[in-house]
């Protein structure tokens, strides 16, 4: 790999930005001003965790 590659690919760039994601989908998941929102939550949660899932695997 390319050094720039490998430094893209950081757990330590990864996490931070997937639990940004979780909170976001939580908080989208529980206000009560807009169902668009509301709706969108879950797709935004589970992108969260899924890249808190891949994010783990990474150097």
């Amino acid at each position: 790999m390319k050094p720039s590659t490998r430094n893209w690919l950081r757990r330590s760039r990864w996490e931070p930005a997937s639990m940004v994601l979780i909170g976001l989908g939580l908080v989208m998941l529980m206000q009560p001003w807009s169902l668009d929102i509301y709706s969108y939550s879950f797709a935004v949660l589970l992108a969260g965790v899924a890249g808190y899932t891949v994010a783990g695997k990474l150097p």
